[in-house]
């Protein structure tokens, strides 16, 4: 098995007065040669937006991108004619493909906007671009699929043979998680403290494994953490 730990505080960042990002992976004018990525997963980034402010208009390509909310709300407006209004708990995915732009923008004048944004590599080139959304009902202590490269379930889909889970447990549980044959797991701690094998990590830490069939979390405090699996090649 390969591991890998990121502590919060060694993140890379960036202050633009307006947005406040921490990086998992090298991104901007941030770049870390041993950060480039993990897999197929090439952008973790953790956004705080002031209100009123956010991203103008800006082109993407061949990528699957994925923006989870956690505080605020989020416009979002793009080249395919959507419009809507990302909520706490809502994820969002964008299939960039050909190419699309789009805006984001903190929707209030008075709030903070706090938001994830992954990016993961596609598997199918210049594919038509698309977008969905996805309200996370969390059952207590479980798992929740919310995105794939299933096409047909209740997870949102991607152009990639990954997945990402949410989970929001109560202190003391154990939970035991089945890796796929060439994959490789990313789990970031939104909130809580996990025990992963005997490492802990606290909120915003993160640890990356591979070269494993499965692994076996505890939640030493009431947590929600994201588990993103990914082809390593």
């Amino acid at each position: 098995m390969k591991k890998q730990v990121h502590r919060s505080k060694e993140r890379g960042k960036s202050d633009l007065g307006w947005l406040h990002s921490r990086f998992s992976f090298s991104f901007a004018d941030y770049y870390n040669p041993k950060r480039t990525g993990f897999g197929k997963l090439l952008v973790f980034n953790d956004d705080t937006i002031k209100p009123g402010k956010g991203f103008g208009l800006h082109p993407h390509k061949n990528m699957e991108i994925i923006t989870l909310v956690t505080e605020g709300e989020l416009a979002h407006k793009d080249s395919t004619g959507a419009e809507e209004v990302l909520k706490p708990g809502e994820v969002q995915v964008m299939s960039a493909g050909s190419g699309i732009a789009h805006s984001e923008y903190n929707l209030s004048f008075i709030h903070t906007l706090k938001l994830f944004q992954i990016w993961i590599e596609t598997k199918e080139k210049n594919i038509k671009p698309r977008h969905d959304k996805k309200w996370c009902m969390f059952s207590k202590n479980t798992l929740q699929l919310i995105v794939s490269g299933t096409k047909g379930s209740d997870s949102l889909y991607i152009h990639q043979k990954a997945k990402m889970y949410l989970g929001k447990f109560e202190g003391g549980k154990e939970i035991k998680y089945q890796i796929g044959n060439g994959k490789g797991v990313f789990i970031f701690v939104i909130e809580g403290t996990l025990n992963v094998k005997g490492t802990i990590l606290k909120m915003r830490d993160s640890i990356e494994m591979s070269e494993a069939d499965h692994i076996t979390l505890k939640t030493v405090h009431a947590s929600y953490f994201m588990i993103i699996e990914v082809p390593m090649k």
